[in-house]
């Protein structure tokens, strides 16, 4: 018979996970192999270049550049406060005297006696990079960064916006094809992961903001609401960058889309627990998912974990998703594989699957619509 995989989100209770945590340029590793870290504490550090400043001294003293060397009070190399005398003229007449106060708190970084300029420099901005999840340090790379271990439970979304962030999880409604409203947030929920149903409206978003909640995982979005809070249409680039003032993760799409019973299921389980979040997304070739990790003890997974075995393709019984039109976002189970290449309304001819929803219909899928949900 003929053999498709189709990749999917994975949704499970036990895995292993690597993260590589690397600085954007040279800097110093903090920790070192068989560490256990958490996800708040630095784990490299690098010092960006600070920000650069000339003054023209010649022009302003109303001297040659050749002579500034002259009238300089601070030295190349010297630390100089901001407001602090530069550079200053000693005419016979006091009244006359000029003084060039430096802009900023930084240090003198060069001079030339060509141009008349001195350079000051601000003081370098120290870059810390966090673990981001609780594990142990796997691997090292001298000046770059290390690689996280963890045991954990995983929950990948569909999409997601806003950086990296961790928070105690904590579950507002009572049933995956809830929506997450306005009232679910409460002001206890500054700093965690607040876990919604079905969807999450523009109000809710403002609320959630409004009380400082860390991130928001919820089924689906309406993209019209999305894009009222960025502010702007999001292209094919990776996102993870916006500052919105939350992490947000869709688990199912964009629309009205209640959250798969596992993925409600397994979120729910842990209420209370530390989780680790990321909403970036990149749909493109070196595909990344949004996603949601929470930290296991190693006493209360010990031997749980066992290696996968290696997919070979979809199998009948596997949990997928539909991501197309008119189904998209429906959940079923794999009913039957047809090997034999069908004819869809588009007039192509493609190898389909037979998908049973829970209200026991069914309906022929093209395999490239649908998206296998990983996991345990």
């Amino acid at each position: 018979m003929a053999h498709s995989y189709t990749p999917g989100l994975t949704v499970t209770g036990c895995t292993v996970i690597r993260r590589r945590r690397q600085l954007p340029l040279p800097g110093t590793v903090l920790v070192k192999a068989g560490d256990l870290v958490q996800s708040n504490q630095p784990v490299a550090r690098a010092e960006l270049p600070g920000k650069v400043y000339p003054l023209n001294l010649a022009n302003q003293l109303g001297v040659a550049p050749d002579e500034i060397k002259e009238y300089l009070i601070k030295k190349e190399g010297d630390a100089v406060q901001k407001d602090e005398i530069l550079a200053e003229n000693k005419p016979l007449i006091k009244w006359f005297k000029t003084e060039i106060r430096s802009p900023v708190t930084g240090k003198v970084e060069s001079l030339s006696t060509v141009t008349g300029q001195v350079l000051l420099r601000e003081p370098p901005r120290v870059l810390e990079l966090l673990g981001y999840v609780d594990g142990t340090i796997v691997e090292i790379y001298p000046h770059q960064g290390v690689t996280v271990e963890a045991t954990c439970s995983l929950v990948q979304g569909i999409f997601g916006i806003g950086g990296e962030t961790s928070g105690k999880l904590v579950v507002a409604v009572t049933s995956p094809d809830q929506m997450l409203s306005p009232t679910d947030l409460k002001a206890d929920m500054k700093g965690k992961i607040v876990v919604g149903g079905s969807f999450l409206s523009a109000e809710t978003m403002a609320k959630a903001k409004e009380l400082g909640v860390a991130g928001l995982v919820v089924g689906g979005i309406h993209d019209k609401d999305l894009r009222a809070l960025l502010g702007y249409d999001l292209g094919v680039a990776i996102t993870g960058t916006e500052q919105v003032g939350f992490t947000l993760v869709l688990t199912e799409g964009f629309g009205t889309i209640p959250m798969a019973q596992k993925t409600f299921v397994l979120l729910s389980a842990h209420t209370g627990e530390k989780a680790s979040i990321s909403g970036a997304t990149q749909i493109r070739a070196g595909v990344i998912r949004p996603e949601i990790i929470i930290p296991q003890k190693a006493g209360r997974v010990a031997g749980a974990i066992a290696a996968l075995p290696a997919r070979g393709g979809i199998q009948i019984g596997d949990p997928v998703r539909v991501i197309r039109d008119p189904l998209f976002g429906k959940i079923g189970q794999v009913a039957a594989l047809p090997s034999d290449l069908q004819k869809i309304p588009t007039e192509s001819e493609v190898r389909v699957l037979e998908v049973k929803f829970a209200d026991g219909s069914k309906a022929v899928i093209p395999r490239t619509n649908i998206e296998v949900i990983e996991g345990s």
